[in-house]
């Protein structure tokens, strides 16, 4: 017998539990290049220098060390910018299907967490 297996919810915004009215939760954001492929759900750190949204860096001396966004869709963005939705307020999420960098702990994510938390995203 064959198993055919699938990654759950990984479509657009399927990291959302619910969120405010219209498109006040979202909003638009730059995706730094060199920032590679990166899916939805993928928690975001803020460039302070550019204004532009990197993978979250708890390691990081930039602004990306701190949660900022999450993104909305997928975006390939190794070699160019690219602009893409953000949720950016007011907006329940599934922790569990978040993405995060390779290597982030549990202490750093409940930290990012927090950050969100400041924004009005709130992990469930």
């Amino acid at each position: 017998m064959t198993i055919l297996e699938k990654e759950l919810r990984t479509g657009a915004a399927h990291y959302i539990v619910s969120e405010a009215n219209g498109y006040r939760s979202r909003g638009t954001g730059v995706i730094a290049s060199g920032s590679g492929v990166l899916k939805a759900g993928t928690v975001l750190g803020k460039i302070t220098a550019s204004g532009k949204y990197t993978l979250l860096d708890p390691d990081g001396e930039d602004g990306s060390e701190t949660a900022a966004a999450i993104l909305w869709e997928g975006c390939d963005a190794t070699d160019t910018d690219v602009t893409r939705t953000l949720t950016l307020r007011d907006t329940e999420v599934h922790a569990d299907v978040l993405h995060w960098k390779a290597g982030t702990t549990d202490v750093q994510k409940t930290a990012a967490l927090a950050a969100l938390a400041g924004a009005g995203i709130i992990a469930r």
